[in-house]
C-alpha cells in the first residue's frame, strides 16, 4: 500500500494539468447537489455517486488537482493492500507481497492511479469483494455478516459504474473452479443476487444515456492484442500454480478475474462499442496475482538451492520492472499523456482576452474549460450559449440556434475561439459549429493564435469591409 501510495503521489499534479474527463469531473463536482441530481437526469447517470463523492471532497478541501486524484491514489493503494492479502493467504508471504507491489507498476494502473475519475474506486470494490469471497471459500462456512459485506461492496462498485459487476461471473468461475459447498452457492447467490438487483434500475436509467458512448469505435480486431498479451502472461503464472480442480488457489482466483472481464467485455462490444481498458481496469487485479505468483515461485526455487539469497529476488525483479517501466512512467505522469489541458488554455484565455470580447467554443463540449475555470473568462460574452451547463443539466450547456449565433457573431468586432489544437482536431460535424467556421472565415481575421497542451485559443477581429 505504501509502495502504491508512493507511485501515486509521484507527480501528482501533472504540472497542475487537468484534461477533457477530469474536467467533467471538476465541473461537476463545484455545482449544487440540486444541479447535479437535475443533471443526472439528462446525462452522466452511470458516475452519479462518484459526482456525489467528489461534490463532498471539492465543498470540503476546494477545488484542486490533489482534491480531484488522491481518492483514486489511496483507492489503488487500497486495492494494492487487497491483492496482498489475497495471494500471502493462498500462496505465501512472496506471493502476496509481490502481486501487491506488481499491482501498482501495471502501466493500465499508473495511468489511472492518477486520474480523477472513478475507475480506481471502482478497483478496489472489486478488490475488496474478492478478498471477503477468497475469506470465506477458505474457512468453507458462511458468515452472515461477511455475506452482507461482500454483497455491499459489490452494490456499492456497481453504483459506481455497473460494468463492475463483471467481477460476478468471475467469482462464479472461481466457485466452479474450487466445487464450492451448496452453502456458499447459496450464499453467494443471495448477495450477488441482491446486489445486482438493486443496481438495475441505474444499468435500465442508463440505457436511456447510450448516445454518450456512441462515440466508442466497432471492435477490430487490433483492439484484441491487448488483452491476448495480458492473457498470456496470466496463463503463465496460472501454469506455475499448478492448479487442480477443487482447489483454492491464486489460478483459481486470479485467472477468471483476469479474463472473465475482459473477455465478456469483448463480448458486450459486438452488441454495442464499449471496448475501453478502463471499463474492465480491475481486471488487472486478477493480472498483479498471477504476476505475485510467478515471482513467488521463483522466490521457493531460488531458496532451495541459495536460501540466503532468496530475499534478494523481490527487490531486484521489483528495481529490473521499475526501471524498465521508467520512460512509460514518466510519460504517463507529464500533460502530453492525455489528449488536452483544460488549465493551460484557460489561462492564455486570461491574458488574450479584452473586456466586452465574444468568445465561442467549436466544439461545444470546449467549454468546459469555462466551466472550470469560469474566473478566466469573466467579462467576456459566451455568444452562442442560450442556456448554462447548470440550468440546462448538462455538461456542455444548450445554444442558440445557428442563425441566432451568425446574427451574434457578425454583431462583435473581437471573438475568441477555443477549439482543439491543429494535431487533434476533428472538422466540425454540427451545423451550428460548420456555421460558426464559415462566418469566422468569411468576416473575420485571425490577429492572434495560441496551441497548448491539445488546445487552442485563436483571436479575431472584424473585416473592415465586413463591418
Amino acid at each position: 500500500m505504501l509502495w502504491t501510495v508512493g507511485l501515486g503521489l509521484w507527480g501528482l499534479s501533472r504540472q497542475n494539468s487537468v484534461w477533457r474527463d477530469e474536467a467533467a469531473t471538476w465541473q461537476v463536482a463545484q455545482r449544487s447537489t440540486a444541479e447535479i441530481w437535475h443533471m443526472l437526469a439528462h446525462v452522466d447517470v452511470v458516475h452519479g455517486c462518484y459526482y456525489l463523492l467528489m461534490h463532498a471532497l471539492f465543498e470540503t478541501f476546494g477545488p484542486s488537482t490533489t482534491t480531484l486524484r488522491l481518492p483514486s491514489v489511496l483507492a489503488m493503494a487500497a486495492a494494492a493492500g487487497c491483492v496482498g492479502a489475497i495471494g500471502r493467504q493462498l500462496a505465501g508471504f512472496w506471493t502476496g507481497l509481490a502481486g501487491g507491489m506488481a499491482f501498482g507498476l501495471l502501466p493500465a494502473v499508473q495511468f489511472y492511479l492518477q486520474e480523477g475519475r472513478p475507475y480506481a474506486l471502482v478497483a478496489v470494490g472489486a478488490a475488496a469483494s474478492t478478498l471477503l469471497l477468497t475469506k470465506l471459500l477458505l474457512r468453507d462456512r458462511g458468515r452472515t455478516l461477511y455475506w452482507a459485506f461482500y454483497g455491499s461492496t459489490v452494490l456499492l462498485s456497481g453504483l459506481l459504474n455497473w460494468l463492475s459487476l463483471m467481477v460476478l461471473p468471475a467469482h462464479l468461475a472461481t466457485l466452479v473452479w474450487t466445487r464450492a459447498s451448496r452453502r456458499i452457492w447459496l450464499r453467494w447467490a443471495v448477495s450477488s443476487g441482491a446486489a445486482t438487483a438493486c443496481v438495475l434500475p441505474l444499468i435500465l436509467f442508463s440505457r436511456t444515456q447510450s448516445a454518450q458512448v456512441s462515440w466508442i469505435p466497432p471492435l477490430t480486431w487490433h483492439m484484441l492484442i491487448g488483452p491476448a498479451i495480458l492473457l498470456a502472461i496470466g496463463g503463465a503464472g496460472a501454469l506455475l500454480d499448478r492448479p487442480r480442480a477443487g482447489e483454492l488457489s491464486v489460478a483459481a482466483v486470479g485467472l477468471p478475474l483476469l479474463a472473465v472481464p475482459q473477455t465478456g467485455l469483448i463480448g458486450l462490444s459486438l452488441v454495442q462499442p464499449l471496448f475501453l481498458d478502463r471499463y474492465v481496469l480491475f481486471s488487472m487485479l486478477g493480472l498483479a496475482l498471477l504476476i505475485g505468483r510467478i515471482v513467488g515461485a521463483v522466490v521457493t526455487a531460488v531458496r532451495q538451492r541459495h536460501p540466503g539469497a532468496s530475499i534478494w529476488v523481490l527487490p531486484t525483479v521489483i528495481a529490473v520492472a521499475t526501471a524498465a517501466l521508467l520512460p512509460q512512467s514518466l510519460a504517463k505522469r507529464s500533460p502530453s499523456s492525455r489528449v488536452d489541458d483544460v488549465l493551460a488554455v484557460s489561462s492564455d484565455v486570461r491574458w488574450m482576452k479584452k473586456t466586452g470580447d465574444g468568445v465561442l467554443f467549436i466544439p461545444s463540449a470546449r467549454r468546459d474549460t469555462k466551466s472550470v475555470c469560469p474566473a478566466d473568462f469573466s467579462g467576456l460574452r459566451d455568444i452562442a450559449l442560450a442556456e448554462s451547463p447548470e440550468k440546462s443539466g448538462t455538461l456542455k450547456g444548450v445554444e442558440s440556434a445557428p442563425d441566432r449565433i451568425r446574427a451574434a457573431m457578425l454583431a462583435r468586432t473581437r471573438i475568441l475561439l477555443v477549439t482543439d489544437a491543429t494535431g487533434v482536431a476533428k472538422p466540425p460535424q454540427a451545423e451550428r459549429d460548420r456555421m460558426k467556421a464559415s462566418v469566422l472565415k468569411r468576416y473575420f481575421r485571425a490577429v492572434a493564435d495560441q496551441q497548448v497542451r491539445g488546445r487552442r485559443v485563436t483571436v479575431y477581429e472584424r473585416l473592415a469591409s465586413a463591418r
